[in-house]
């Protein structure tokens, strides 16, 4: 089992950067890739940005590269989601979520651990 614990979320105005973190525990954290999705009341929840166990290789959504930079610390069992120049439209829950099975992916089905969620609100 892993627990994963989001924090960082917040409400920022356009254009403003943040940076998001996920502190996991329980198993070892380097053998999971990690990745993190949003979620809005009127969207399904959609694939934001990946990492592999090492963090040699890394994915995003068309819609934030460039923007958003995810990275992690595995001596410190946390990965990161960066995120600049902001814009209203990046207003969601955002959830970092945890797999071994099948390396990095953008299918919430590939991940098997969740963590609860923090919010980020952006203000136009």
């Amino acid at each position: 089992q892993v627990q994963l614990v989001e924090s960082g979320g917040g409400l920022v105005q356009a254009g403003d950067s943040l940076t998001l973190s996920c502190a996991a525990s329980g198993r070892t954290f380097s053998n999971y890739a990690m990745a993190w999705f949003r979620q809005t009341p009127v969207k399904e929840r959609e694939f934001v940005s990946a990492i592999s166990w090492s963090g040699g290789s890394t994915y995003y959504q068309d819609s934030v590269k460039g923007r958003f930079t995810i990275s992690r610390d595995n001596a410190k069992n946390t990965v990161y989601l960066r995120m600049s120049s902001l814009k209203p439209e990046d207003t969601a829950v955002y959830y970092c979520a945890a797999g071994q099975r099948y390396g990095i992916g953008k299918f919430a089905v590939q991940y098997d651990y969740w963590g609860q969620g923090t919010q980020v609100t952006v203000s136009s």
